[in-house]
């Protein structure tokens, strides 16, 4: 239960509480490495679990920003700081070199002070109480007064979880009133220790001069250099990337762009058609004027704050510009004079929000020197960034040399670049950047747990190492069960899971007696639900715990198998946390809950088989699991290469009796897989070809094998099934399974139909190169949903020479409906026999929409949706 900490209101609370506090600073120091540990990974996971509900509050709370960016900055200040540190000794003893004869202790500083601003105000406050925690210091929380109610809930959020794993009772408190008397109070109490301070200019100048040591920032004006050797498509989508992200309010983001004369135009054109909004002449003054106001006591620009974090459209129009209804405007831009550049003139400032100004330099030295100009200006070591060729090192050196910022940032979003291990895997993730000497303050460094000396760095973008992964065995072919058994002998006993069904019809006896007559001891699971859930596992775990077996074997659909994945998992390793394999995030390498070893046979007690009976799932050769939390009514879709079998056996003459209507739901949930897959965020040259192959397989016999039963046609979506099961257990999937997870979880609409229902729509809602936002991943470099639909269609020879890649998509579109009708299977919910009443589903939506951005399958899709676009989606599948 959450304990109510004392009001701090005034002075005198104020010290009570840091007396308080500093009693828990000397317990602090009592706890050993594995404490802090464990303390450490409790509140990372709360965090991480309260991602959705904080950035609901961060946007009610301040009107600044996008909720669902929000999301992603508080998953990264949970999950990617966890990842970050969580193998780093921050207590005792540290380093040793005996050789030499040194030694390093860590000890905590004391009681710390977190100043947090408006813009991030949960990210923030998650972050600094985290590295707090894992270096065992105390901290005392003074949110901005505009951000309070948002920044007090995470603070409490990661307080109650670390209490509740050992830490010291008053190890995070907060101001509960915050004012600038009590923020002052506190920098300068006599019992902190260090100011963690990130803010305005005036806080971060308090922090400084509080007499305290202190960590903070300075304000930043990245002007991003643009040169003709860049990729300008790649360029353009990055700067929009991270202009767009939260509305513009991270202070490594762009704040103007500078570009080559040579490519300039190429530029403009190319920002235009992925939905930024040129401003003229008068209409740049307009937003200048409106965004940084000239201050009449200093005679310089002054941000105005109600510009602060809000969208682009907004801007433009309460500065008096008209934008076009029909216009995207994800950006505004202003083309400036780099000779007018001062601090007077707007469009060479920070504006933290969607708004550029644009500058024309003749050649790359130019640039350079145009970009020097309005970061030494205004944000000297802070950010600066670069778009140019890999390989034109002597261009990168030259801008390295000549720019005085703490993060250079090379073909990125600078956003995203300069916080740190999402675009580049060297610079330490955080949310608080540090700009040295140069920015006034005492560290140039991304603030984390230890901080010394000024440091400048270049990173250069690099994309993630991927995999393929598989089953080491995958037996294929009409008949080829027997065949495959004979490797099976060799084990003692095998538990058997599958459905009632399959058992009364006898499918068991063809795989348990051939085991039995050589020996193997087996027993049989018959009771598997069709969604199964927590309860269903620990009825089927009982048993397997008191049979011991050393081989499972799942026969049937993917309920089987998803049961048999998650029972051998509990029976392996019994400590296993349900909540934490139901953890969402972000990059699977990198979650802060890991999964047990389940793959390596010297470090396992049993061995994995799966045998399908339906065309659809793939779950025979994938990672992934779903089980229900009966309790919640919430379906999880767990996701790990540990649950991937050991062997699959796709013998398609277990599919021949399969009914029509499962035929046609099965086949329309593997055409699923092998669309969104191919069009992943995360697809590349190694899946394509097999969602393409599954694509083609499945459009020509699907049909055939609904209503004709033939062998060659059931063999042919038989293994369709596994090649696209192949394809997004390494490619993952995207929002047509995050909206098919929901209507199952909520209306018990069959997962196969409830894809079908949502292919078409969100096909045509992927398919456009000026999404809202785009997916993220390195590899990922510009919008190509609408491409890859187009390269599908022609691979299925649905297009004829010299149609546009919309004409193609149009087309995909046709056939996916045409096949519909010929597996009759109804595209609409209301057609379905136990189909929600309408007003009942619309009184849903909400709830469905947000679930579904929740889902683990909305990461991969390469349009990144709103919310409210989901809800978009909903409105559309009823009829």
């Amino acid at each position: 239960m959450s304990e109510i900490q004392m009001p701090v209101e005034t002075p005198e609370q104020l010290d009570k509480l840091m007396e308080l506090t500093m009693e828990s600073h000397f317990e602090f120091l009592k706890l050993d490495q594995k404490q802090v540990d464990e303390i450490f990974f409790r509140a990372s996971f709360a965090a991480n679990s309260a991602r959705i509900p904080l950035a609901k509050m961060a946007v009610a709370d301040t009107n600044i920003g996008v909720v669902e960016d929000k999301v992603i900055k508080n998953n990264y200040a949970a999950e990617y700081i966890y990842n970050k540190y969580k193998l780093e000794k921050t207590c005792g003893l540290i380093s040793e070199d005996k050789i030499n004869g040194q030694s390093t202790y860590a000890e905590p500083l004391g009681i710390l002070a977190g100043i947090i601003p408006t813009t991030n105000p949960t990210s923030t406050t998650i972050f600094k109480a985290l590295i707090a925690l894992k270096t065992r210091n105390c901290i005392i929380f003074s949110p901005h007064p505009r951000a309070a109610a948002s920044t007090i809930e995470a603070a409490r959020i990661v307080r109650d979880a670390a209490i509740a794993a050992g830490a010291p009772k008053n190890c995070i408190g907060w101001i509960s009133k915050p004012s600038i008397e009590l923020s002052g109070l506190l920098m300068k109490h006599k019992l902190t220790s260090c100011i963690l301070a990130t803010g305005g200019p005036a806080m971060v100048t308090a922090a400084y001069s509080s007499g305290k040591p202190a960590l903070g920032v300075g304000p930043g004006n990245n002007c991003a250099i643009i040169d003709e050797l860049c990729d300008i498509k790649d360029a353009v989508s990055s700067i929009i990337i991270s202009k767009t992200f939260d509305n513009g309010v991270i202070c490594a983001s762009e704040q103007s762009i500078v570009v080559v004369d040579s490519v300039y135009e190429q530029v403009k054109a190319e920002m235009q058609y992925r939905g930024c909004y040129f401003l003229n002449a008068e209409e740049t003054e307009k937003v200048g004027n409106f965004c940084l106001p000239i201050n009449p006591k200093t005679g310089v620009c002054q941000m105005n704050p109600n510009t602060v974090g809000r969208p682009a459209r907004e801007i433009a129009e309460k500065a008096g510009c008209v934008i076009p209804a029909e216009h995207a405007c994800k950006v505004i831009v202003g083309e400036a004079d780099w000779k007018l550049m001062s601090h007077k003139y707007p469009m060479g400032l920070e504006k933290l929000a969607p708004v550029l100004g644009m500058f024309r330099a003749s050649d790359f030295k130019h640039a350079v020197e145009v970009a020097k100009t309005a970061i030494h200006m205004a944000g000297k070591g802070h950010t600066a960034s670069i778009h140019t060729a890999f390989e034109a090192q002597e261009r990168i050196d030259y801008f390295a040399h000549t720019i005085q910022a703490g993060r250079l940032i090379v073909n990125q979003p600078s956003a995203h670049g300069g916080i740190g291990d999402l675009y580049n895997f060297t610079l330490d993730p955080t949310l608080t950047i540090g700009c040295g000497s140069h920015g006034g303050n005492s560290i140039s460094e991304n603030v984390g747990i230890k901080h010394l000396l000024n440091y400048k760095k270049v990173v250069i973008k690099r994309e993630n190492c991927l995999w393929f992964k598989a089953p080491p065995k995958v037996y294929f072919k009409y008949g080829c069960l027997q065949e495959a058994l004979k490797e099976l002998y060799v084990f003692k006993r095998c538990f058997f899971i599958t459905d009632k069904v399959l058992f009364d019809l006898g499918y068991t006896d063809w795989v348990i007696k051939p085991l039995q007559e050589k020996g193997v001891k087996c027993s049989i699971f018959f009771d598997v639900a069709p969604d199964p859930d927590l309860a269903c596992c620990a009825k089927c775990l009982s048993l397997v715990e008191s049979f011991q077996p050393d081989l499972f074997i799942a026969l049937g659909g993917g309920s089987a198998m998803d049961l048999m994945k998650m029972v051998r998992l509990q029976y392996e390793h019994g400590e296993t946390d349900f909540a934490g394999l139901a953890q969402r995030f972000m990059d699977i390498r990198k979650r802060i809950y890991e999964f047990p070893e389940l793959l390596d046979m010297k470090k396992c007690k049993t061995y994995s088989v799966c045998i399908p009976t339906t065309s659809g799932t793939g779950s025979e050769v994938t990672p992934f699991a779903v089980i229900t939390d009966e309790k919640l009514k919430v379906k999880y879709p767990l996701a790990d290469y540990m649950l991937t079998p050991q062997m699959a056996i796709v013998d398609s003459s277990l599919a021949m009796t399969m009914p029509q209507f499962l035929t046609a739901w099965t086949g329309i949930d593997a055409l699923t897989h092998a669309i969104e897959s191919y069009v992943s965020v995360l697809a590349t040259e190694f899946t394509q070809p097999i969602s393409l192959q599954a694509i083609k397989l499945i459009f020509q016999y699907l049909a055939e094998s609904v209503n004709e039963k033939t062998k060659r046609s059931r063999e042919a979506i038989h293994h369709a099934a596994t090649l696209a099961g192949m394809a997004f257990s390494n490619a993952f999937l995207g929002i047509n399974h995050s909206l098919a997870h929901k209507l199952g979880q909520k209306f018990h609409i069959p997962h196969g139909l409830a894809n079908a229902i949502c292919l078409v729509p969100v096909i045509k809602y992927n398919a456009t190169d000026v999404p809202t936002k785009m997916g993220c991943f390195p590899q990922y470099k510009y919008p190509m949903a609408l491409s890859r639909y187009a390269e599908i269609a022609d691979a299925c020879g649905f297009t004829e020479k010299g149609q546009t890649n919309q004409q193609k998509m149009e087309i995909l579109c046709a056939k996916v409906d045409e096949l519909l009708i010929a597996c009759k299977v109804s595209n609409k919910i209301k057609d379905f026999r136990n189909a929600p009443k309408k007003e009942d589903y619309f009184a849903a939506l909400e709830y469905l929409a947000e679930q579904a951005f929740d889902d683990q399958c909305t990461g991969a899709n390469p349009r990144y949706p709103l919310i409210p676009e989901l809800k978009a989606i909903f409105e559309t599948l009823y009829e």
